[in-house]
């Protein structure tokens, strides 16, 4: 909204500073800053509003050390993120950006299936909270909008190099690269970045170029069976990897940071053409929307550290994980994620290890066995006696390394 403001005052009236709303680091600067403010001094507000209301975490039992002294602590608090993330990008991204109004949508729908199993769990006195297969219907509708959007919308497109008569139906743009001339268009396009792999650049589209002729047909349906399952298992990765404090929150900060890397120079002509990488026009503008959640994931940590004084529940770990892998599927990079997420995926790996070894070692012996002491893995240290603390700070080292990894990616072909 202030863009727009500012932008008016600054066309109109030419008044002084005005124009640095233009840019989009200055906006994301300003975004990061509203977000900490919001997170960590109403933060504050609302988690003595959560334990007025007794809004309060009820734990099991499950032999973890210091488990027990969590009981009532104030949950839901990812109220807090999800306000750190909107309100910011809402004063200071372009609001009729499509990437952004894909993230909003985002953040909403995942946050309200999120806030209605804590609901469930709190006010309902359901430890279950919302049936699994209701979460499964949320998730696979927004990832049929997300990916029905990326396909059909004309404003989502990529910008890449052609030869000379074009076959495409758009305009050429022109430039000088090293004294040579390069031809280049913007198409509409299923391709998205492949690491290790020649130019880094993948085709959903040719999936299916085995049945022979015809297979461009289905390119959406293999295009949508992507991001169903992309946006699901990185949802639930980030909702299992919320078992400790400060684990999930502090995880996500970093992919954030490396989300907002990327969107950066993938959506900078100047920068993606150095590089040499898919250049995605208006993409930039998710930067803000980046800053945004970076500022509320480090200002809820603020609380959520060991010991935390609140925990988001599944309003704020489903919303989390979702947000991470659509932002990274409008940018195209959503292929580094089994790098970049990689705690999450391990997490998530862990458990699905754990029940199905279980279940195929009862059935085969009559005994369930187990591959690890406890799962998710971060309970399996527990276990073996780390402090969660030291699993945590572990754990963000490794999603730092995994981080610095992805974005070296971009130039390893």
């Amino acid at each position: 909204m202030l863009y727009y403001l500012f932008s008016y005052l600054d066309r109109n009236y030419n008044i002084p500073g005005a124009g640095v709303f233009q840019y989009i680091t200055f906006r994301m600067a300003l975004a990061v800053i509203t977000s900490l403010v919001i997170t960590t001094v109403w933060g504050r507000r609302l988690i003595d509003y959560l334990r007025y209301k007794q809004v309060g975490e009820t734990v099991r039992n499950l032999g973890l050390e210091g488990q027990m002294q969590k009981a009532g602590t104030p949950t839901m608090g990812g109220i807090i993120i999800l306000l750190g993330i909107l309100i910011p990008t809402l004063l200071f991204a372009k609001l009729d950006n499509i990437y952004i109004i894909l993230m909003l949508v985002t953040t909403v729908w995942l946050g309200a299936i999120g806030f209605l199993d804590d609901y469930i769990k709190v006010f309902k006195k359901n430890k279950e909270g919302l049936a699994g297969r209701f979460k499964i219907v949320g998730q696979v509708g927004l990832s049929i909008i997300v990916g029905w959007t990326m396909y059909f919308h004309s404003d989502v497109i990529i910008r890449q190099e052609v030869k000379l008569p074009v076959k495409y139906d758009a305009p050429v743009n022109f430039h000088m690269k090293n004294n040579t001339p390069v031809y280049t268009q913007d198409v509409k396009s299923t391709k998205t970045t492949m690491p290790f792999y020649k130019n880094n650049e993948f085709d959903y589209a040719k999936v299916l170029k085995f049945i022979g002729p015809g297979y461009e047909y289905y390119a959406l349906l293999v295009f949508l069976l992507f991001v169903i399952f992309i946006i699901t298992f990185i949802s639930n990765g980030a909702n299992i990897t919320d078992g400790i404090d400060g684990l999930a929150t502090g995880t996500s900060a970093i992919i954030g940071v490396t989300l907002a890397i990327l969107a950066y120079v993938s959506g900078n002509t100047f920068i993606a053409d150095y590089l040499n990488i898919m250049y995605l026009p208006n993409s930039g503008e998710l930067v803000i929307f980046a800053g945004a959640f970076v500022g509320a994931c480090v200002g809820f940590l603020w609380y959520n550290s060991f010991p935390a004084q609140v925990f988001m529940g599944d309003t704020g770990s489903l919303a989390l994980g979702g947000i991470i892998a659509v932002f990274a599927i409008v940018i195209r990079k959503e292929l580094l994620l089994p790098l970049l997420c990689g705690i999450f995926l391990v997490e998530n790996a862990s458990v699905i290890m754990q029940v199905s070894w279980f279940k195929f070692t009862k059935k085969r012996f009559g005994e369930g066995r187990r591959v690890f002491l406890m799962a998710p893995l971060h309970h399996h240290y527990q276990k073996r006696g780390f402090h969660e603390a030291k699993i945590v700070t572990r754990f963000w080292i490794i999603g730092i390394l995994l981080a610095i990894i992805t974005v070296i990616t971009l130039k390893l072909r």
